[in-house]
């Protein structure tokens, strides 16, 4: 059974940094990437950021490019979201996710809160 645990979230002050886990279990992949999104309150749940496993690719989205970065440890199977600078902008809770071998994102973590305060 496929299995993502997000944690790392929390309250921030604007200006501040957090940094979110995604431990993923459970499946064997040729190929795959973790995927960050977000959602908001009242909004649609937005990409932010994916790291491919194999050959390391990392890609933003617009909104979080030179603020956010995405990282791994293949040995813990994790990955990781390094934001800094957080706007209020940046508030929502955020999911990790599991794109095997360019299928789509398939399976999804429970999601974490964050909350920055302006």
């Amino acid at each position: 059974e496929v299995q993502l645990q997000a944690s790392g979230g929390g309250l921030v002050q604007a200006g501040g940094s957090l940094r979110l886990s995604c431990a993923a279990s459970g499946f064997t992949f040729d190929d795959y990437a973790i995927g960050w999104f977000r959602q908001a309150p009242g909004k649609e749940r937005e990409y932010v950021a994916d790291i491919s496993w194999r050959n390391n690719r990392k890609r933003y989205a617009d909104s979080v490019k030179g603020r956010f970065t995405v990282s791994r440890v293949n040995a813990e199977n994790t990955a990781y979201l390094q934001m800094n600078s957080l706007k209020p902008e940046d508030t929502a809770f955020y999911y990790c996710a599991v794109n095997p071998n360019g299928r789509g994102y398939e399976f999804w973590g429970q999601g974490t809160q964050v909350t920055v305060s302006s």
